[in-house]
């Protein structure tokens, strides 16, 4: 067993910025940036004094809406230092989301781009909280977030009622160094610092409370099962505002002094490019990402050489992508990880060294110091090992609950302190687990159990299929029929009857999809999450359409 930090985020950047001063901790490539941990640290000292001048208090909350930009990072840090909670908003959020969540979250203060893509996220702050606009800065008083005082924008333009990021820097001026180590030395590494929201595919979206010690160690157990050491460079393109971004990534680089290079925002080009100029050892990615990587027209043009290890994680992954990413991409000990944000995020990770089939048909054993046990669902009975039940974990790990909602945290966290994943699995006699789906997601047809990722994983040998994804669809016979959404490889096209002759014979014939849809794209969740519940919707729609469901 490794042992347990008892350290702030704050503290953890003061203590690297002394052992690896002159290291690069931070690089953004495309815009030349490169900080050490020195000065890294110093930055966001600077940021945390400017939000103290600003009033801000240990304990409350800060949200950040933002791609993968510096500022980003150095708000992770900064009130890492001075105990205000980082609320983290999906940048996918449109107003309603974005209203819940800074209600919900009582955060007082809101860090966030003036616009991303197609969403102009000043405007849809000054629908919500129109006052803004006839504000001095920090003296918002909304009616609909009365909570919310300060709102910092990142970029050069100016709007009425804000802050920019340069002020919070300049404002730095007026706290003295001693007045900001007096807060750092006040924080207890058992102290909320992390709120992330839960997707809200049921009902709303929950805050997860996550402490200093969840984070932190957490990170520094990912870290060592990737065998991750300041002597690599791990590039991070998945989004900060989740824990793949802010834990697996950039938080486990921190506790061992590894360089961050992160991708502000993803585009396989981007993700190659950034590998190749700056020799990345590692690389982060949900399944969807890494083919869109290895399905790049140029990619064989990249050298991908310096690459060793990196997570895939975030959703299932299909044999056929981590092959490719072992053999073309040559990370030949690529760790997968599983967890979900209320164990901060991870509860079991393959290891470096373990034998290919070990990474490609399981998630991993537990964590060093955390505990994994299957029961059969809905009790606390532990089922024998290669027995189907509900993985339940226990540990440092798990979170200190849900925000302001007793109700949920009892439903998540037993008595005797196990978290129930609702995620079904298998473990065999060497603790190694194998998701084989959610409790929700599970298909009952006729009175049999099936579960969509076995069908997945067989679709994905098929030569012409890129991706796949099978949900349940109502049916007045059976109850629910078997539907798959599949994504075809570039130039190919496939019949539906082609991949039902591919199904026959090799799988039951309850298995075989009665539905077959082609499509270019899934709807997801900003970190890459296929969202099943959207791609059930849209097939009920399309089968009424066809007169298949009356």
């Amino acid at each position: 067993m490794s042992n347990l930090l008892n350290v702030t985020i704050g503290r953890l950047i003061e203590d690297q910025a002394v052992i690896h001063p002159d290291h690069e901790a931070v690089v953004y490539s495309d815009r030349n940036l490169r900080w050490t941990y020195k000065e890294f640290n110093e930055i966001c000292r600077q940021a945390a004094k400017g939000l103290m001048k600003l009033g801000i208090e240990k304990g409350e909350h800060l949200a950040v809406w933002s791609t993968n930009t510096p500022e980003w990072l150095i708000t992770q840090f900064a009130t890492g230092k001075i105990g205000a909670v980082l609320v983290t908003v999906n940048t996918n959020y449109r107003t309603s989301e974005l209203e819940y969540l800074l209600k919900q979250s009582d955060s007082t203060t809101i860090v966030l781009m003036d616009a991303w893509k197609d969403s102009a996220y000043m405007e849809m702050l000054y629908e919500i909280a129109p006052e803004l606009k006839i504000s001095e800065p920090g003296q918002l008083n909304s009616s609909r977030l009365p909570y919310l005082k300060n709102v910092i924008v990142l970029g050069d333009k100016k709007y009425p009622g804000t802050y920019s990021w340069d002020d919070i820097i300049e404002l730095g001026q007026f706290v003295s160094d001693e007045e900001l180590d007096r807060r750092l030395r006040s924080l207890d590494p058992d102290d909320v610092i992390n709120m992330q929201y839960t997707s809200g595919t049921t009902g709303f979206p929950k805050g997860v409370m996550l402490t200093h010690n969840n984070i932190v160690n957490n990170a520094l157990n990912i870290a060592s099962c990737m065998k991750l050491s300041n002597c690599d460079r791990l590039c991070i393109p998945v989004p900060f505002f989740h824990c793949f971004g802010c834990v697996l990534g950039t938080m486990a680089c921190v506790t061992v002094g590894a360089t961050m290079v992160p991708v502000q925002e993803f585009s396989p080009k981007r993700v190659l490019q950034t590998v190749q100029d700056e020799r990345c050892t590692g690389l982060h990615g949900v399944p969807t990402m890494f083919i869109a990587e290895l399905n790049d027209p140029e990619f064989d043009k990249y050298d991908l050489s310096s690459l060793r290890t990196g997570i895939m994680a975030g959703s299932n992954c299909p044999i056929e992508v981590m092959k490719g990413v072992i053999e073309r991409m040559g990370v030949k000990e690529i760790t997968i990880a599983y967890g979900q944000t209320e164990s901060s995020p991870v509860i079991t990770q393959t290891r470096t060294d373990d034998p290919i089939e070990l990474r490609v048909e399981t998630v991993g054993k537990a964590l060093p110091n955390v505990e994994v046990k299957i029961v059969k669902p809905g009790t606390n009975t532990e089922v024998p090992r290669n027995v189907q039940g509900e993985l339940c974990t226990r540990g440092y790990h798990v979170m200190k609950g849900y925000y302001k909602n007793l109700e949920a945290t009892r439903e998540a966290i037993d008595d005797d302190g196990w978290l129930h994943t609702g995620d079904l699995a298998v473990m065999d006699k060497n603790g190694y687990c194998k998701i084989t789906g959610r409790l929700k997601d599970m298909i009952i047809r006729g009175g049999e159990n099936i579960y969509p990722r076995e069908i997945e994983e067989f679709l994905y040998s098929h030569p012409k299929i890129l991706d796949v994804q099978v949900i349940g669809v109502p049916d007045e016979v059976y109850g629910e029929e078997v539907l798959a959404w599949i994504i075809l490889k570039d130039g190919v096209s496939a019949t539906v009857d082609e991949i039902k002759e591919f199904c026959r014979g090799k799988i039951s014939k309850h298995k075989i999809p009665r539905y077959i849809e082609f499509t270019n794209a899934y709807p997801m969740t900003a970190s890459g999450k296929i969202q099943k519940f959207r791609l059930r919707e849209k097939a009920i729609a399309t089968i009424k359409k066809t007169n298949a469901i009356k």
